[in-house]
């Protein structure tokens, strides 16, 4: 086995080596990559298990098929197929997913991991050369897709263990969102006014959390979600000053409502954390001039959000949602540990069918 691996050439640290197709790209705007399931020298190889298909792209691949999980499995599949990474070419989003290290090239970087560690990862699918042989489950409500293939993880991408305190499906349900909860505590300052647009998603619940925890009970937190049970669920968590039932692809109504929660005075700090289009003006027209906008979701066109705020004369600082922190992996997991009514509520929603060793 050993000299099989050492004929393998050594890959380029940004997985230069396996695109395909245009060459001379980056994996990630790649439109197709080599997902030959091999180990190269400074490579991972994952037997997948699960992957969670990011909120933007599953919402589209649900619309599409018609909410028939076997046919978002089968366009799963097609797409894997044709890409050799699981890119959604409408919403150009991914996920990422939890498996068993099978292999660990002789110069990967991390010389801790082992096989048959079980490791979630922390970038996009968009650029994970993926080979998939079946799907077993496509679980509507979450998102998690049950799968029987196999993954590459570059030298340069990010992984984190598994913990042994939490249901795998909830780490894993956490961990595809972790750059946001990881952004909020970096942005969010004592007494800051914050508002959470989609507060009521994975990514909105764990900001929410960090939010309330930096702003603090001098700041004020107010959490804007269009569905009623999602505004009763937050309303529960107790984490915002107010819960505000709006939709966020109406941005004359967001605007109105945080004009009324905050006296006129406008979030210093808007967290966009809605899996639906066109909701960058309402973003925009609920922060101050001089405030910060954090576009966390997939779903935001970022010409419209530059255009929109120019068209309004907001003097706005506008942030792209970096899935990556220093850290991220942790403290979103502690977020979990840290609040008992956050984790019994991802465990309601995403510890059914859960995946085991």
């Amino acid at each position: 086995m050993m000299e099989h691996m050492q004929q393998i050439p050594q890959g380029h640290e940004y997985g230069l080596h396996r695109v395909l197709e245009p060459k001379g790209l980056l994996p990630q705007p790649a439109r197709r990559l080599d997902a030959t399931p091999e180990c190269f020298h400074n490579e991972m190889l994952i037997d997948v298990a699960c992957l969670n298909i990011d909120s933007a792209s599953f919402s589209q691949l649900k619309e599409e098929q018609g909410h028939d999980p076997v046919k978002i499995g089968e366009r799963i599949l097609q797409i894997v197929e044709e890409r050799g990474k699981m890119h959604n070419p409408i919403t150009h989003s991914g996920g990422m997913l939890i498996g068993t290290v099978e292999k660990v090239g002789p110069s990967f970087p991390d010389r801790k991991v082992q096989p048959r560690d079980r490791v979630a990862t922390l970038v996009s699918l968009t650029l994970t050369p993926l080979f998939l042989e079946k799907v077993e489950d496509v679980n509507l409500q979450t998102g998690q897709v049950r799968v029987q293939g196999k993954a590459v993880l570059f030298a340069s991408g990010p992984f984190a263990r598994l913990p042994d305190d939490l249901p795998e499906t909830l780490a894993l349900s956490a961990l595809d969102v972790c750059g946001a909860p990881a952004q909020t505590a970096r942005l969010v300052r004592e007494r800051d006014r914050v508002v959470i647009l989609g507060a009521g998603g994975k990514s909105g619940l764990l900001c929410l959390h960090q939010a309330r925890k930096r702003a603090g009970a001098s700041g004020q937190v107010l959490a804007l979600e269009a569905g009623e049970t999602a505004c009763e669920e937050l309303r529960r968590l107790q984490l915002a000053d107010e819960v505000i039932r709006v939709d966020a692809t109406d941005p004359v109504a967001v605007m109105n409502a945080v004009e009324k929660a905050t006296q006129g005075a406008m979030a210093d700090l808007t967290i966009n954390c809605v899996n639906v289009r066109h909701t960058e003006l309402a973003s925009i027209l609920a922060t101050r001039d001089g405030g910060t906008v954090y576009f966390f979701s997939m779903a935001v066109q970022f010409t419209a959000a530059a255009l929109g705020a120019e068209g309004v004369g907001k003097d706005v600082r506008m942030m792209i949602g970096n899935g990556y922190a220093p850290g991220h992996a942790d403290l979103t997991l502690d977020s979990l540990r840290e609040n008992k009514a956050l984790r019994q509520l991802f465990e309601r929603r995403y510890t059914t069918n859960a995946v085991h060793p």
